[in-house]
């Protein structure tokens, strides 16, 4: 039996993707990518993932919350929002929210205030909680630290950072999603050496698609966009620096997503 695959982030809201949507998921199963989770960037760009989630019902599941690029949108009606959406079936968690110091996008003290918030509701709402986190580990992880005792899950996606960061976030129980980053040999190569310490019961796998396009990947589309139909790809680097079959890697990590999102 050939391998299947579970893309935990999927940008499909992004505009690259309104001309061909329907043959980028059918790209996607053709590879064995049959199970996607849309990422929620903003409160409209929740509400459009959720409806990409009706729309491709088989294949597509979606996030609901605000990424820390637009925290300055966080306002008082973004929580009832967020709440609202989380009763849609198909909403499986509360993101992508978090903490970016590398772009600072939005101020940070707004992105902490969206950050909290956010938290709270995953852990009132019962939902994991999909994050993101870049150059801002420390505080981060001290506001995690007040919280995780109440969520139910989280999950550290797109993880790039040093191995003491991840023993960090091990150490809360965290899921980690790892991207096509491993792939890029300029920047991505220090995960090589410790990947393997994921455990096996808590590794994800994801594109970030359109972003992180797998710099090895060849041939390479001509719009250098990443897509679901990749992810074998990233499995396959995975599975060579974690020593382990790439079927059983990803049969693993669709047994992981399917736990944490509660996909069956």
């Amino acid at each position: 039996m050939s391998a299947t695959y579970t893309d935990i982030c999927f940008n499909f809201t992004h505009d690259s993707f309104r001309q061909d949507e329907a043959a980028v998921l059918e790209r996607a199963i053709e590879a064995g990518v049959t199970k996607m989770i849309v990422t929620g960037s903003s409160i409209k760009e929740s509400l459009e993932g959720i409806a990409l989630a009706e729309k491709y019902a088989q294949q597509l599941w979606a996030t609901a919350g605000v990424h820390p690029h637009l925290a300055s949108e966080w306002d008082s009606h973004s929580g009832p929002a967020v709440i609202e959406m989380a009763k849609h079936e198909k909403v499986v968690a509360i993101g992508e929210c978090g903490l970016d110091f590398n772009r600072d996008f939005s101020p940070r003290e707004k992105q902490k205030y969206a950050f909290e918030a956010q938290l709270e509701l995953a852990a009132e709402l019962g939902l994991p909680a999909f994050m993101h986190e870049r150059d801002a580990h420390d505080e981060f992880l001290r506001i995690l630290q007040r919280y995780r005792d109440d969520l139910k899950a989280a999950v550290i996606h797109c993880f790039t950072g040093e191995q003491s960061q991840l023993q960090n976030y091990l150490e809360l129980d965290l899921y980690v999603g790892i991207t096509g980053w491993i792939c890029d040999e300029r920047r991505g190569h220090h995960l090589h050496e410790f990947v393997g310490l994921i455990p096996d019961d808590r590794l994800l796998i994801e594109t970030d698609a359109p972003y992180l396009l797998p710099r090895d990947l060849k041939p390479k589309p001509k719009d250098r966009r990443n897509e679901p139909a990749h992810l074998p790809h990233i499995c396959r680097a995975i599975a060579h620096h974690r020593d382990i079959n790439e079927t059983e890697l990803a049969r693993l990590s669709v047994a992981n997503a399917a736990r944490l999102f509660a996909l069956d």
